[in-house]
C-alpha cells in the first residue's frame, strides 16, 4: 500500500504537469561584469549570474559587448538587451510601454542608473534630479539620427562652465515598462557618459527612496 506522503506527492506532480505557466516578463536593466541585473514580472531589480534562477527565469549568458542576455523562462530561451522592451512568455511581440512603475539600484556611488530608450535607441540612463531636462550628449545624438543642429541654440552649464547645446523635443522616452511622450530635450555639444534623466521625465512621477532601491510611481 502506498505511504501517504508517497501518495501526496503523486497529487502534486499531477497537478504541476496538467497546469500552464503563469505569463512572466523581464527585462534587462544592468550588466555587471558576467552578472546581469533583471526585472521580473516589475519586481525589484536582482542581480543574477548564469545558472541561476530568480522567480522562473534563469539567465544562460550575458554579453556585455553586445549589452543583452539569454535567459531561459518556461522551456525557451529567449534575448533580451539592454534597455529594451521586456520580453513575454507566449508573446512575440513587444510590451506596449504602459507601465506606471519602475525600480532603479544604486550603483553603489549613490547614482541610480537604469537602460532604457529614446525615439527608440537604446540609451544608459543616470537619474538627476537638478536637471531640468533629458540631457545627453551630441555622440549619443548623431548615433540615433537626431537632427539637433536645426533646433534653436542653447547655452548649458557644465561642470567645465558653459557650453554649447540644443533645445530638442523628444518623440519617446522610455524606462523599463514606462514609455512617455514629447518630452523636453538637450543635446550637449560635448560627450557625455550616460544620459541624464532629468526633471522633464521626472516630473511626471512620484519618487521615493527604499534604501539601494528609487521607485518611481507615474502620476499621469
Amino acid at each position: 500500500m502506498p505511504q501517504p506522503w508517497l501518495q501526496v506527492l503523486t497529487l502534486v506532480m499531477a497537478l504541476t504537469a496538467g497546469s500552464t505557466v503563469a505569463a512572466q516578463s523581464v527585462s534587462l536593466s544592468g550588466i555587471m561584469g558576467q552578472r546581469a541585473l533583471l526585472v521580473v514580472d516589475g519586481a525589484p531589480p536582482r542581480t543574477v549570474a548564469p545558472g541561476e534562477s530568480h522567480l522562473g527565469v534563469r539567465l544562460i549568458s550575458v554579453s556585455g559587448a553586445q549589452a543583452s542576455a539569454v535567459v531561459e523562462m518556461a522551456g525557451r530561451r529567449h534575448t533580451v538587451g539592454l534597455g529594451e522592451a521586456p520580453v513575454s512568455v507566449g508573446s512575440t511581440a513587444p510590451a506596449p510601454g504602459r507601465g506606471n512603475r519602475v525600480v532603479l539600484t544604486s550603483d553603489g556611488g549613490g547614482h541610480f542608473m537604469g537602460g532604457g530608450q529614446i525615439n527608440g535607441q537604446t540609451v544608459q540612463f543616470m537619474v538627476d534630479t537638478g536637471a531640468s531636462v533629458v540631457a545627453l550628449g551630441s555622440s549619443d545624438a548623431d548615433r540615433m539620427g537626431l537632427n539637433y543642429r536645426t533646433s534653436p541654440p542653447v547655452r548649458v552649464g557644465t561642470a567645465n562652465g558653459m557650453a554649447q547645446g540644443w533645445r530638442v523635443k523628444f518623440a519617446s522616452v522610455r524606462l523599463g515598462d514606462v514609455e512617455l511622450f514629447d518630452v523636453d530635450g538637450i543635446v550637449t555639444a560635448q560627450p557625455m557618459p550616460f544620459v541624464l534623466l532629468g526633471n522633464s521625465f521626472l516630473n511626471r512621477f512620484q519618487m521615493r527612496r527604499e534604501a539601494d532601491l528609487m521607485v518611481l510611481e507615474r502620476r499621469y
